[in-house]
């Protein structure tokens, strides 16, 4: 069974090829050049005794792959956003040999494209059981200079001639599947070691149905991780999601949840078991110990209209520092524990706030505002240096110009990259504050109850 894919790759042309070819995901010497065998001899060295290296060239060098899609790209003239499309080639865990992967591949790609565009494939197997293809392809015909087009049947074409070579060789194909976007968006997660919003939802279940005796049991654990669920539909849903999720979707079907809880229910230590987790239930609230140690809640975040964004962030980031030093941490509602995977990010961006002097949002628009003031003011001056350069007369004005022009660039540069991170905190920012409201309410709640139980 073979999933497939592709999109487009705007700017760097190299930097999707330097990823297909990545020497720590692929290498068998079959496939390779002779002069890019000698990159490779420091694998020989690693723990990946049996990574191999699959890479070949439909319509041009394996080597020289690079130089000559930008070769047809300089013979036709294309200027265009869209250098190449990357695409994906994904098997089912042990249907496919390393082999015969890369053989699909190269076969795939020369029915798909091979009669007009360049395209480099490569075989990765960097995870146990996950073999899949990487294709490169030049946006830019080598025939008669045309643009591949990026239409949707050009993906039902690829799933087609895919799913035509599965059958042949014996294997299993996905019959009638639409296209969904996310399939694309999950497999990305996953090469980048994170978890989907289902991979999450579905450890939030596995916990779940670990403790639970009866239907009861398990919605009063969903619950305490901020679920709800409709029986009626065999839904899951948290308080902020549109829509909710079906059980049957991410592998839990009625029969399989009855079997689980059947299995707890007459488990001979099963009461313990539940009684046990009961108690391990008494665990630090994330945000509770956070609020307590900086003497700060998030009921006292927003005064009035003023928002203080850069304390929401410093909260957000200690809460998930909290969460990776104590293993008794815990968060309830189950947006923040998705959102736990762009802490990098949140880091990044309370830094951002700290080095600016920002506190309130106020603030923050201020700075986005005269930030773009001082754009505006730059690129006016910079026209003005591009108008005096292509008027001057002597060399050494043209040069003078053409200094003075790098030298407003330059200020260009990091401005732009400060207003951009300033607008995505702003748009960021009420989420992020509904977030910790839930988290604290939740957890008030929470701490109520067992007080009283006590």
């Amino acid at each position: 069974m073979a999933t497939t894919g592709f999109w487009p790759v705007r700017g760097n042309l190299k930097t999707a090829l330097n990823y297909a070819e990545n020497p720590d995901k692929t290498m068998n010497p079959k496939y390779f050049d002779s002069d890019l065998y000698a990159t490779l001899l420091y694998v020989g060295n690693s723990n990946k005794t049996d990574t191999q290296y699959y890479v070949s060239g439909i319509n041009c060098s394996k080597s020289k792959a690079y130089e000559q899609m930008i070769a047809i790209k300089k013979k036709y003239g294309d200027r265009g956003s869209v250098v190449a499309y990357h695409g994906y080639q994904s098997f089912k865990g042990n249907e496919v040999s390393i082999d015969e992967c890369h053989e699909i591949g190269i076969e795939t790609a020369r029915r798909m494209w091979g009669d007009r565009f360049q395209v480099v494939v490569t075989t990765h197997a960097d995870k146990q059981h996950h073999l899949h293809n990487h294709f490169v392809i030049n946006s830019t015909s080598f025939k008669d200079g045309v643009k591949f087009r990026n239409k949707i049947s050009d993906h039902y074409e690829l799933r087609k001639i895919s799913d035509e070579i599965c059958r042949a060789r014996g294997k299993s194909v996905i019959e009638n599947a639409p296209f969904y976007r996310s399939q694309k968006n999950e497999y990305w997660i996953h090469q980048k070691g994170n978890k989907t919003h289902r991979d999450m939802l579905r450890d939030d279940v596995e916990h779940c149905l670990k403790h639970a005796r009866n239907w009861d049991d398990f919605r009063k654990i969903l619950a305490s991780l901020g679920y709800t669920i409709d029986y009626s539909r065999m839904t899951i849903k948290a308080k902020n999601w549109e829509r909710g999720v079906r059980l049957p979707n991410i592998g839990y079907t009625f029969e399989i949840i009855v079997a689980r809880l059947d299995e707890n229910l007459f488990n001979p230590f099963g009461f313990a078991q539940w009684n046990n987790y009961v108690m391990s239930r008494n665990k630090c609230f994330a945000l509770d110990s956070v609020e307590k140690q900086l003497k700060f809640s998030i009921e006292h975040a927003k005064k009035s209209d003023v928002i203080f964004v850069d304390t929401m962030f410093l909260l957000i980031v200690m809460v998930f520092k909290l969460l990776k030093e104590a293993a008794d941490a815990m968060l309830l509602s189950p947006e923040m524990r998705h959102a736990a995977k762009d802490i990098e990010q949140f880091v990044a961006d309370y830094h951002f706030l700290k080095d600016n002097g920002i506190h309130t949002t106020d603030e923050l628009k201020m700075v986005i505002t005269e930030t773009t003031q001082e754009i505006t003011r730059l690129e006016a001056e910079r026209r003005y240096a591009d108008n005096r350069k292509r008027r001057a007369k002597k060399p050494s004005d043209v040069q003078l110009y053409k200094i003075l022009r790098k030298t407003y660039t330059e200020k260009l540069v990091p401005l732009r990259k400060k207003l951009k991170q300033a607008e995505k905190i702003l748009e960021k920012s009420p989420h992020l504050y509904e977030l910790l409201q839930d988290e604290h309410r939740l957890e008030t709640n929470r701490i109520r109850k067992l007080e009283r139980t006590r």
